[in-house]
């Protein structure tokens, strides 16, 4: 239905994927059921992205970019630490702990762009106080 062993094929090769869809028919099912999970998580983390994108706090958006992050760093700890002691996925590891940090790092800009908006946002309402109660005041001065 979604093409699961063309596209392991084609990221793996056909070797490793016929290793990895399993030898024995409970094996194979062990693998469709794990891969069903990692679908339905997949949706998940899709669906909560989008409900925090509409969140106007910024402070939890910091707090939950801060949480991505740190998945993603340790997502690439695992591989490097895990995946890599596997022969069939030996090869693999390098590009997906590149993707990891390039993942993580997307997050931290995303920390350092709304930072800067914050501190943007903020030099600006104290420039506009200032202006404004220097226009109010009497005689001239600044209160």
């Amino acid at each position: 239905m979604f093409y699961l062993n063309e596209f392991s094929v084609f990221g793996h090769g056909a070797e490793t994927a016929r290793k990895l869809s399993g030898s024995t028919p409970h094996d194979q099912l062990l693998i469709q059921t794990s891969n069903s999970f990692a679908g339905l998580l997949l949706f998940v983390i899709g669906f909560l992205l989008f409900m925090v994108a509409f969140v106007k706090d910024r402070e939890f958006q910091s707090f939950f970019a801060k949480g991505c992050m740190l998945l993603h760093v340790s997502m690439a700890f695992w591989r490097v630490y895990f995946e890599r002691r596997l022969e069939v996925l030996a090869w693999d590891w390098p590009k997906q702990v590149i993707g990891d940090f390039a993942l993580a790092l997307s997050w931290v800009f995303f920390l350092v762009y709304s930072w800067r908006e914050k501190l943007f946002s903020a030099g600006i309402c104290c420039l506009v106080r200032f202006h404004v109660s220097s226009q109010n005041a009497p005689n001239g001065r600044v209160l």
